[in-house]
């Protein structure tokens, strides 16, 4: 009731400030009066006390000891957490009237004809291009071009924004043109305002207008805030100088806080957000471990909190398990994993993932069938920061002024989305040369000997989540970025290194299953209307791609667990923009709600099984289960239990295990949203079978491949341990010498 309350006054401030104001279209000349931006600031003060308010109330008691138990538990892994300390990492952000969020050219919810220009280059340099992070294509001059640049070079040159209702404008944020081809960038600009788009007024600084600075380069991005915050519809940012090697180009955002105006068409007594009442904000590193142990806090029956390993500067990587039975594997219950920031400064993956823990919980208290069946029959693992450090690095920004790539690499450097093996080429290598290519192991292909070693270039995030992939055999995942609005399925990389090509594996048909029911349940991917991110027409193929067609990636997660594990995985690109505005979360939980609880469900589909002994009816480990026209086979696990993913249809499928006779079976799978049960019990090869085989000449089937696997990981966590200690060693160096 609090929060409803604050919300309310807060609109009511507003409404006293339009009503006092009259937005200037009442004034004779249209002008923006220096009077009316001073009683405007006095409001704005007021309304600055009241959303100051809102960051400090709590709805509840419960929510109030929840918070203080976390922050408790906080402090404690404080104690245990070496290297890098997050709370001490408070982001610079320059103090406004009111925190005005981005008008969302980068966004995209600014459409493109609300953007006008005095003049253009091209069309693929027009206006709608001057969008804040967004990016070209490949070659200059087409029609997807790098930034909005002028036609002509001279200071009378404009790129203005029709904001659709009066609106508090607060400031601008500035980059240079995106190309590797060309400088182009504004080192200063000037500002103006208007209600009508005819009549202007300058920005001012006291008596003088205000010229603000730009850019020295293409693509950091420059904050400037007005020196008085003013009310108008549009805004016009006018270039002074530029690149003195270059031309008038620029990419932008508008801050500013739309205006109640009940009698704009454009008005509505509720911005769009969602009806959860969940928490909705960026969490840095030390927020993100609160709100899990809150969640953990109130649902202690069904959820679990662990770590799989380290980044480079001691920042652990929590996973929250949620499962009716949290910390155990149940014999037939099928395993999944949501990753979200590989790439520290995509960060919607991130939220979206908290969000969902937070919804399932509450749900699942509050008696939702389907949150209810999906945790009973699923053990789900959520990794919401594969890249912690990375995402520190752009927190440290900000959602506007982290640019396109700041946070996006670990702390060493290295892009986590090429550094996984590269399985595809040792499988393609090996069928080239291979007599026989249906001998070609298609499955568990071991790492590659020199990746095991400390000498290797991978991350040690890299090296937890592969060992994690071991441990626990999922079933089915999903690996969430930004920067797009596409999912993406395996196979990531070409043959041959050529740099897009469609390269299916021998599961394309289930993959694009998988990827059509996020997309197509996704609201912003399901418009037809939604204008693309940036130079790709994904919508011409159904907002799903193979990822090598779009660009070839070496060393992806997608391809490494469809090759060295039984889980298939899809990359779901969130948004165009990688680090949205917190105001902006509550729409993206809403859009992306529904394909988040659907794709998990996913993992139900197909034929699900245990593979036992005869005799002894215990589970066998490592069986082979092949399909019949399918060239990928997937393993029992340590129990027996398999789940073999599939469409409806009749399958052939054999199952072979070391010391055991094959076995063939003939399954049916249905459509409903379950997976069809299909049992094998194998009989050991008797002695007397095989001293015929050897007598014969013939040689007893060995089962390599799996202890080669097993070997390499072997090697790789000893070789893990090793940089550990040398990583700990070296940061209490450091320590002394202090």
């Amino acid at each position: 009731m609090l929060m409803q309350r604050v919300h309310v006054c807060a609109a009511i401030i507003l409404c006293m400030a339009h009503a006092c104001l009259s937005f200037e279209n009442q004034t004779v000349n249209n002008n923006i009066t220096k009077s009316e931006s001073n009683d405007f600031k006095s409001v704005i003060n007021l309304v600055g006390n009241v959303t100051e308010s809102l960051d400090t109330a709590k709805p509840d008691e419960d929510h109030t000891q929840a918070q203080r138990n976390a922050s408790e538990d906080g402090e404690q892994m404080n104690k245990e957490t070496h290297g890098a300390k997050p709370e001490e990492r408070k982001p610079h952000r320059k103090s406004l009237i009111l925190d005005c969020p981005p008008l969302g050219l980068e966004s995209l919810k600014v459409s493109d004809d609300q953007l006008e220009s005095s003049s253009y280059l091209s069309v693929g340099l027009g206006p709608h291009r001057g969008r804040l992070n967004i990016q070209s294509g490949l070659d200059d001059d087409d029609e997807y071009d790098g930034a909005w640049c002028a036609g002509v070079e001279d200071q009378e040159q404009w790129l203005q924004l029709n904001a659709l209702r009066p609106t508090l404008f607060t400031g601008v944020i500035l980059q240079g043109r995106n190309s590797i081809w060309s400088l182009n960038w504004v080192r200063t600009y000037k500002v103006q305002f208007s209600n009508d788009s005819s009549v202007w007024q300058p920005c001012m600084n006291g008596s003088e207008e205000a010229v603000f600075i730009g850019n020295e380069d293409l693509e950091t991005p420059v904050l400037a805030l007005f020196p008085e915050p003013s009310v108008a519809q549009y805004i016009r940012i006018n270039p002074q100088t530029w690149f003195s090697n270059g031309t008038i180009c620029l990419r932008a955002e508008v801050l500013g806080c739309p205006v109640p105006d009940p009698d704009s068409p454009h008005f509505s007594e509720t911005e769009s957000g969602s009806s959860d009442d969940l928490d909705f904000r960026h969490h840095n590193y030390n927020e993100m471990r609160k709100l899990m142990k809150s969640v953990n806090d109130k649902c202690p029956n069904i959820t679990r909190i662990y770590t799989i390993g380290r980044s480079y500067t001691g920042l652990k990587l929590y996973v929250m398990e949620i499962s009716d039975n949290p910390g155990k594997h149940e014999l037939g219950e099928p395993e999944f994993r949501y990753v979200a920031g590989m790439h520290g400064n995509e960060v919607l993956g991130r939220e979206l993932l908290l969000n969902l823990m937070q919804y399932i919980c509450r749900e699942y208290n509050q008696g939702n069938q389907r949150v209810i069946q999906l945790v009973k029959d699923t053990r789900i693992h959520l990794l919401p920061s594969m890249n912690p450090d990375g995402y520190e690095t752009a927190y440290e920004k900000g959602s506007e002024l982290s640019g396109w790539a700041l946070g996006r690499y670990s702390f060493e450097g290295i892009d986590m989305n090429h550094n996984f093996p590269d399985l595809n080429n040792i499988m393609w290598d090996a069928q080239e040369l291979a007599i026989n290519k249906r001998r070609v192991s298609n499955h568990y292909i071991p790492m590659p000997e020199y990746y095991t070693s400390t000498e290797a270039l991978v991350a040690p995030e890299t090296r937890a989540v592969i060992s994690w992939m071991q441990d626990i055999p999922f079933v089915l995942s999903a690996n969430l970025h930004g920067g797009e609005l596409v999912v993406t399925y395996p196979f990531d990389c070409t043959r041959d290194w050529i740099p897009r090509q469609d390269t299916p594996t021998a599961d394309n048909d289930f993959f694009r299953w998988l990827a059509t029911v996020y997309a197509s349940t996704n609201l912003v991917m399901a418009n037809p209307e939604r204008r693309i991110c940036h130079s790709e027409d994904f919508l011409q193929h159904n907002n799903i791609i193979n990822g090598a067609d779009w660009h070839t990636v070496p060393g992806s997660m997608n391809d490494f667990s469809y090759l060295h594990t039984n889980c298939f995985e899809i990359t779901v690109e969130l948004s165009c923009d990688k680090f949205p505005h917190a105001s902006e979360l509550p729409i993206e939980w809403e859009n992306n709600k529904e394909s988040l609880l659907l794709y998990m469900e996913q993992v139900h589909r197909g034929l699900k099984g245990v593979i036992r002994d005869k005799d002894t009816r215990a589970g066998i480990a490592n069986a082979v289960i092949k399909v019949d026209g399918l060239g990928h086979d997937i393993r029992s696990a340590v129990d027996g239990d398999y789940w073999r993913l599939l469409n409806p249809g009749e399958y052939k499928i054999t199952v072979w295990a070391e010391g055991y006779f094959p076995r063939i079976r003939h399954c049916s799978v249905g459509s409903e949203p379950h997976a069809t049960i299909c049992d094998f019990t194998l009989t050991k090869t008797s002695q007397d079978r095989l001293k015929q085989i050897l007598a014969s000449g013939g040689k007893i089937p060995r089962d390599n491949q799996v202890r080669i696997r097993a070997m390499r990981m072997r090697k790789l966590r000893a070789s893990t341990k090793i940089l550990n200690r040398r990583r700990e060693q070296q940061r209490l160096n450091k320590i002394k010498r202090k």
